[in-house]
């Protein structure tokens, strides 16, 4: 049996050290009153401010072409500047789905129109995206949404609702997988588009939904006769399959699918330092968590290297997801073992609190992007198991 997945190398050249410094020096800055409650949060922290100031300084469409906006630099200088950002837990939800996913989206299959009007925007941090794929009732079994999109004159009629929704109450714009023609029963795959839709427009309500940190930041979004023109449909239409399945390779495969718990190893390894321990197991439990880290992060930057060269590796993002989401809900754990010491919210020790917020917080990270199920099916179907 012959495997599909393939993992090549993409090193990361010397010379992208000077804005690795860059980046750092100035979050250096931005992070002097971040709380542990705020790092926790990252790239689902929403901080407009921090946004915009980003944007000015050419961190967001970076790989994107400079006609619409964008900074033409590579992929990989990129990288760096996503990686030190979650490194240091700052705050990326205002325009993180934009730049991750919605953007790139955009600039492949929209229009010249949309692409004129939404990129620019996207850039400079001004414009918020999330995306609407899960629905009530469906799980993380896409296919089965019943969300409609009917055409009428001059566009589209859409009905429905979209769940677990990250920041919707927050964004100007959603991204929308809608059934345009025939069901969920028997067509499945067929006949879904997708749509740019402006959160403001009329018959939408948008409800958060509290968990028991007391937040909001998942929403219920319920669209009630609510119209889209023509000119707002991605792609081809009926095509919405295969546009959002090739957009969730970029998601599972970014650094923050191995890195929304990073913070807390370098705060954990100076706690250790400051009790001058000397306990070996300590020092190998470190050690596995940072070769962990190292394995996923070579395995993403092959991914990147991937979608670079226009190939869409679902399999290989379905794996690095998977194993980045086991790695990241051990940690909270393991520094509790450590550290001995039980995980409580602290505010006024970042460490604690951090921690605290983690712990609780861990236990999504297996949902978000495709439950642990439905990526475990796509990778038996890559290795011919299914």
């Amino acid at each position: 049996m012959t495997s599909s997945f393939s993992f090549n190398p993409l090193p990361l050249p010397a010379e992208l050290d000077s804005l690795r410094q860059e980046v750092r020096s100035f979050l250096g800055e931005a992070s002097k009153d971040w709380s542990g409650w705020k790092i926790g949060h990252s790239w689902t922290g929403f901080d407009k401010d921090f946004s915009l100031e980003v944007g000015r300084r050419g961190w967001i469409g970076m790989t994107w072409p400079e006609a619409y906006g964008g900074h033409g630099r590579s992929g990989l200088e990129r990288y760096v500047v996503v990686e030190e950002m979650l490194a240091a837990g700052a705050p990326l939800g205002a325009h993180w789905f934009g730049d991750r996913q919605s953007g790139p989206l955009l600039l492949r299959l929209g229009t010249e129109k949309q692409r004129r009007e939404f990129i620019p925007r996207i850039v400079r941090g001004e414009a918020s995206f999330c995306i609407g794929l899960s629905e009530p009732d469906s799980g993380s079994d896409l296919a089965s949404i019943r969300s409609r999109a009917e055409r009428v004159q001059g566009g589209w009629r859409l009905e429905g609702r979209k769940v677990w929704t990250t920041n919707a109450h927050k964004c100007d714009f959603m991204i929308g997988l809608f059934r345009s023609k025939g069901t969920a029963k028997e067509d499945r795959h067929k006949g879904l588009s997708q749509f740019l839709i402006d959160l403001r427009t009329s018959g939408i309500e948008i409800r958060p939904i509290h968990d028991l940190t007391g937040e909001a930041h998942f929403n219920e979004v319920v669209f009630d006769n609510v119209f889209v023109p023509d000119d707002m449909i991605i792609g081809e239409e009926g095509n919405g399959w295969s546009q959002a399945t090739a957009e969730l390779a970029f998601e599972r495969s970014q650094p923050d699918r191995y890195m929304s718990c990073f913070p807390l190893l370098p705060m954990t390894i100076d706690r250790l330092r400051s009790t001058d321990t000397r306990d070996r197991l300590a020092r190998q439990r470190i050690g596995g968590a940072i070769a962990e880290t190292v394995v996923l992060r070579e395995m993403s930057l092959s991914i990147l290297g991937q979608l670079e060269s226009g190939h869409s590796p679902a399999n290989e993002a379905a794996l690095v997801k998977d194993l980045g989401n086991s790695h990241e809900q051990r940690i909270p754990e393991l520094v509790r073992e450590l550290i001995d010491s039980p995980a409580c919210i602290v505010e006024s020790d970042t460490f604690n609190e951090l921690q605290g917020y983690l712990t609780q917080t861990v236990p999504t990270f297996s949902l978000r992007g495709g439950t642990r199920e439905i990526l475990r099916g796509i990778i038996a179907k890559g290795l011919g198991l299914r």
